[in-house]
Order: C-alpha cells, then sequence, then structure tokens
C-alpha cells in the first residue's frame, strides 16, 4: 500500500491536487481511499460510506477502480474518546466526587482535528487500499502533526517509564507500607492503551512507503515553503515525494500587465526547479476547478513502487584525527544560526529554528563526548570524542 500525504501553502490547491491524484489514480484500476474535510465542499467528490463510481458497469465496493472518500470528524472523534476514557476512570471520578459529562455537553476543544486526522490515517492503513491519498494541513501545522505522535510517546515514557509498570505486581505489599506512592492501575492501563495507539500511527507515517508532497503557487512564500518543509521532514527521517508548482500561468500573452505577472511568477519557478529538479508544474485552468473533469487535469501521476528514501544518518570513523566519530546528519534547509543540540542521557536535543526533535544516539555514539558541530551545505556534523566520562550538557 502506497500513502501520499498532500501538503502545502495555504490556498495553493492541495485540496483538489489531492482529490485529482486519487481520482485520476481510481480511473486507472487501483484501489484508492482519499482521507479529506474538504474534498466534498472544494472539489465536488460526494462523501458516503460506498464508492464514487468511476467506470461502467457494477463494481465491487472494494475492487478495481473504486475510491472511498474518508472524511475525519473531530467533534465526534473527541466525543467518542472522552466518553471512553470517562468511562475507564469512573472509579477514579467516583472517589474525587466528579460528575461525569454527558455526550450533549461536549464540544471539541482546538486541535482535536489534529488527533482525527491521525486516527483516520491509522484506520486507512488497515484497509485494503492500494493507494491512500490523505490531505493534511498546511505546511507548519502539517509538519507539527507528523511529529506529533513521537513527541506524545517520549512524554510518556518520561512521565510514566514501563519499567516501573513492572510495581504493579507488589502493589498489595507495598499498599501496607506508609509513605509508598504508586499510580493506580487505571493510568498504567490508559498509557499503555495511548502507546499502543500512537505507536501504530507512527508506523503509518516512518513507512518506507509512505511520503510527503509538497503543493505551492510559484511566488514569495514558495521558497520558503520548500525550505521549511525539506527541513522539518528530514529531521523527522521522513521523504519528500515530489513539489508541485500549481496554477502556473502561461507565458504567452500580449498584455503587458498580465505579462509582468508572469514573469514574476516565472522568476519564482525558476528558483524552485533549482531547489528542486524533479518539480512537477500544473498550469492555471483560469477557473475554479469543478467537477471529475477539472481534478484529474490536476492529477499528479503516482510514482511507481516505494518513494525514495529520505538521506541515512550515518556515522563516519575518522580515526586519522585520534579516533573522532562524526555523526552526518542531513538538515537541507537548515540555518546556522537557528541550530542547537543538548545531550541528555542517550538522546540527543536538536533544535533547529522552529523544529524540535529528541534523537535516540547510535549504539556507537553512546559512551561518547560531544566535541563541537558544524553545518556544512545541508549536513550537520556532530563531532564525538570516545571518552566515557561525564556527558557536556551542551555544544558551543
Amino acid at each position: 500500500m502506497r500513502i501520499i500525504l498532500v501538503t502545502g501553502t495555504g490556498g495553493a490547491g492541495r485540496t483538489v491536487i489531492a482529490a485529482g491524484t486519487a481520482l485520476a489514480e481510481a480511473r486507472a484500476g487501483r484501489r484508492v481511499l482519499l482521507v479529506s474535510a474538504d474534498a466534498e465542499r472544494m472539489a465536488g467528490l460526494p462523501a458516503g460510506e460506498g464508492p464514487v463510481r468511476l467506470t461502467d458497469g457494477e463494481a465491487d465496493p472494494q475492487g478495481p477502480g473504486s475510491l472511498h472518500l474518508l472524511v475525519p470528524d473531530p467533534a465526534a472523534d473527541f466525543r467518542r474518546e472522552f466518553l471512553a476514557f470517562q468511562a475507564r476512570s469512573t472509579t477514579a471520578l467516583e472517589l474525587l466526587g466528579a460528575a461525569p459529562f454527558e455526550d450533549a455537553e461536549l464540544t471539541e476543544p482546538p486541535g482535536s482535528g489534529h488527533f482525527a486526522l491521525l486516527r483516520a490515517l491509522r484506520d486507512a492503513a488497515a484497509g485494503d487500499w492500494d493507494l491512500v491519498v490523505a490531505e493534511l494541513p498546511p505546511v507548519p501545522d502539517a509538519l507539527a502533526l507528523l511529529a506529533l505522535p513521537e513527541q506524545l510517546r517520549r512524554y510518556l515514557r518520561r512521565l510514566l517509564p514501563p519499567e516501573r509498570q513492572a510495581a504493579r505486581a507488589l502493589r498489595p505489599m507495598l499498599a501496607q507500607l506508609a509513605g509508598v506512592p504508586l499510580p493506580a492501575q487505571w493510568l498504567y492501563e490508559t498509557t499503555a492503551r495511548w502507546e499502543q495507539e500512537l505507536a501504530a500511527v507512527q508506523d503509518v507515517i516512518a513507512s518506507p512507503h509512505t511520503s510527503v508532497r509538497l503543493v505551492v503557487e510559484p511566488g514569495p512564500a514558495a521558497g520558503d515553503a520548500l525550505r521549511a518543509t525539506r527541513l522539518g521532514l528530514a529531521l523527522q527521517g521522513l521523504a519528500l515525494d515530489t513539489v508541485v508548482a500549481n496554477r502556473v500561468l502561461p507565458a504567452d500573452s500580449p498584455d503587458p500587465w498580465f505579462a509582468g505577472l508572469v514573469a514574476e511568477q516565472h522568476h519564482h519557478l525558476a528558483a524552485l526547479r533549482a531547489a528542486h529538479p524533479g518539480l512537477t508544474e500544473l498550469p492555471h485552468l483560469g477557473r475554479v476547478p469543478r467537477g471529475r473533469e477539472d481534478l484529474v487535469l490536476l492529477a499528479v501521476a503516482d510514482r511507481e513502487g516505494a518513494p525514495a528514501a529520505p538521506p541515512a544518518w550515518t556515522v563516519e570513523d575518522r580515526r586519522d584525527e585520534d579516533g573522532i566519530l562524526v555523526w552526518h546528519v542531513p538538515l537541507p534547509g537548515a540555518v546556522k544560526d537557528g541550530l542547537s543540540l543538548v545531550r541528555r542521557g542517550d538522546e540527543l536535543l536538536l533544535a533547529v529554528g522552529p523544529f524540535r526533535r529528541a534523537v535516540p544516539l547510535p549504539a556507537v555514539l553512546r559512551r561518547c563526548t560531544v566535541t563541537g558541530a558544524g553545518l556544512v551545505d545541508g549536513d550537520l556534523r556532530i563531532r564525538f570524542a570516545p571518552d566515557p566520562g561525564l556527558w557536556p550538557r551542551s555544544t558551543p
């Protein structure tokens, strides 16, 4: 199964391109699932339990040439998860004298749409599809969304380490001792359930068959979006599948005003081509895309096989410099002034501009000392000395 995650700058057309790609691939005979909150409203695809029929004659709902549209519902998702958590916590809530909530009282908080989309991706990956095309939020929110499962799992491990759960077996004995607080059984069970769900979502995102597609409209914001996307994905170890330049204006207009607009757009388009040689360009239709035929004109064909893997993070043993080990971390688009790293146990906390990630150190580096770091052509080179002494808290 291939999974394509489509993000882009605000208003660049990621909804219609995601829908058009899904529609074209379904017409080519693949079983396709489109995950989008806006495809029904903006792209004219009907939502429902059954597929959109794309071929003549009878069609198996899961057969070749079928397209399903899955619309995440943050409100229903939040109510379902909250009420399930409340039901599992009944005993603790009763001890606190808390009154339970009713379904009608609940309104989803800001950010709940992210969790609904992640669960939709998890459910989609469990289906029998050839291709899943999922529309993500605009670039900043999409990068935060893709990093969320790993971040939350790290928080859970720090707050409730898995090894402490072994203490549950000693509860009857420890309960007789004064001053030995232990978290309640339901807390461990809830944490284990969250960990399992987050791990399933992270497996989908980190799969070698999952890639991210960036949609931009050639202009001043396009280059910044491309740099941020490449950096954010590289830090998470994810692959950038394709960059799509949408609404490219024709270059042969005799109108001076339009020609000036075209010249400015093509200037930014040339910069995008230089930054990403595999750029895909889609023409401006001269109208708001409506209907299936317009959508197919904006389709971007899926590449055969698995997407290209992101560059590997490698360790180089430089014995000619007193055995210094150099960890090469590819970070295209990174700026040296916005770079910092802090050692914490067997993790390295990387901060690159607005992005943060705790990276587990390779085994060969865990008993080494960080001695320096530098950024060369998008390649972060972190120097380690084989020293079993105390680890420094940060690097200069």
